[in-house]
């Protein structure tokens, strides 16, 4: 290993060959490799639907939605881009369907969002007052319904960003924006989002 190949970079590279690998094979129909790769990202995708929505309401439907996506255009799949890339792109555009099908037909909001669902953090396994665990509920709420509040594209910038650790180059090809662009839209949903919870931030 070269000193600039660090476990994790070796680790990516060794994904993205095997998202290859089993792409090429679902070109060619193989519905085993397609289970493959679901499997490996599917998890993945939720989650990043669900913090798009707000909810877990549709995100399981639309994650779905993404691999049959998938599975129909991977005849004509190529890999100029690394498949994860392609796979948040798919995403994007039925994400950014649903906000246009909700602006159409309003539904109820959602004011919190489950457990699983919040920012992910490090596990903690000490015991908390029961009023410290109550202000980590509220802020953890309070920071999805921040993120809620951005425009779309700040929106999953953000979450690309801060919950795939996506790096800016990925980000822009997946949104149609230069890197320029994408640290201008990040820089003014964190200016936004500094904001909105400067309450908890002061404390």
């Amino acid at each position: 290993m070269s000193p600039d190949q660090s476990p994790q970079f070796t680790a990516e590279a060794d994904a993205a060959a095997q998202d290859l690998a089993w792409m090429a094979r679902v070109k060619q129909g193989d519905e085993v490799a397609f289970r493959e790769l679901i499997e490996a990202h599917q998890h993945r995708i939720i989650g990043t639907v669900a913090k798009m929505l707000g909810d877990t309401g549709d995100a399981e439907d639309i994650a779905q939605q993404v691999f049959i996506r998938v599975w129909k255009s991977a005849p004509r799949y190529e890999p100029t881009a690394k498949f994860t890339t392609w796979l948040f792109k798919i995403t994007r555009n039925l994400v950014f369907n649903e906000f246009r099908r909700r602006k159409r037909h309003p539904a109820q909001s959602f004011d919190a969002v489950d457990r699983d669902d919040r920012p992910l953090q490090a596990e903690d396994h000490t015991v908390k007052a029961p009023d410290t665990a109550l202000l980590d509920d509220e802020m953890q709420a309070a920071i999805q319904r921040a993120i809620d509040e951005l425009p779309e594209t700040q929106r999953m910038a953000v979450i690309l960003r801060r919950y795939d650790d996506i790096p800016y180059e990925e980000i822009g090809e997946i949104l149609d924006l230069s890197v320029p662009a994408v640290k201008s839209v990040l820089f003014r949903a964190r200016t936004e989002l500094r904001e909105k919870l400067k309450q908890y931030l002061e404390t």
